[in-house]
């Protein structure tokens, strides 16, 4: 479904030159959920902004479905993390939901339909009404996921999206992701910078070396489909699980360091 190539992002400027991303190469089937981790500052969301058409990729190229991207493609959607921002306080939670859908061609009956089916797979069947400003954030952050729902995409990146929300909603928000996920057949591809989280979603984890950023290791999640946060969270394979890809990341970051100090770019 995506198909990621050599991707390489160098940024150009003021007499900077920085490169985000090296060489980056990794696919995700249909209906894969799989989660991005690496460590701060390695390019994630650069990553993400050349999947999504949003940022031209210096070298590489990434492939939806078998098609180049070369703009925001119409079967993806983005879930970002500062929700505040990307809902308008000053449209209904209906409308806010219901504004992608008018670059379709679609009636109006229907795109009203989307909205309310969006809206009631996030339990907020009777929010249509109410402002955003008037939900809490987690409240605010389902209206964001019913909004990418609504456009029905055939993948969904989502950028740390429950990282500004509390320890509770998260793990509510991070449920209501697999549910969703395991009804629709959505591919997704989430990133986040918690371990934990990446593991417990995940049915692969992708752990990006620091930047100029490589996948350093991809690394399959052997846990059962089904999971719940009181007891796959105390398993010992979820133990391991997260001690592997702990491990890989403060490798990164000591790579990282040990090729400052030398002075020299680290090695491809």
């Amino acid at each position: 479904m995506l198909d990621v190539r050599g991707l390489r992002k160098v940024y150009e400027g003021s007499g900077r030159r920085v490169e985000a991303v090296r060489d980056l190469t990794f696919t995700l089937d249909a209906g894969e959920l799989v989660c991005l981790v690496g460590p701060s500052g390695c390019g994630k969301t650069t990553l993400l902004k050349c999947l999504g058409g949003l940022l031209t990729p210096t070298s590489g190229e990434v492939l939806l479905g078998g098609r180049p991207v070369t703009g925001p493609p119409p079967g993806m959607a983005f879930v970002f993390q500062e929700y505040g921002r990307s809902l308008f306080p000053w449209m209904r939670v209906g409308e806010n939901v219901e504004l992608p859908l008018k670059q379709k061609q679609l009636t109006r009956a229907r795109r009203r339909e989307l909205v309310a089916d969006a809206l009631e797979s996030v339990g907020l069947a009777d929010a249509a009404g109410a402002y955003p400003w008037q939900l809490s954030g987690g409240m605010q952050q389902r209206v964001a996921i019913a909004r990418a729902l609504a456009y029905e995409p055939d993948v969904l990146l989502m950028d740390e999206p429950f990282a500004a929300v509390d320890a509770q909603t998260r793990a509510d928000l991070e449920d209501l992701v697999r549910g969703l996920w395991r009804e629709r057949g959505i591919t997704i591809l989430f990133v986040t910078h918690d371990i934990d989280e990446a593991v417990y979603l995940g049915q692969r984890v992708l752990i990006l070396s620091s930047s100029p950023t490589v996948v350093q290791e991809q690394l399959k999640i052997d846990l059962p489909d089904e999971r719940d946060q009181l007891h796959t969270r105390v398993a010992p394979r979820f133990a391991e699980l997260r001690t592997r890809v702990y491990e890989q990341i403060q490798a990164a970051k000591r790579g990282a360091a040990t090729e400052l100090r030398k002075g020299t770019p680290p090695p491809h």
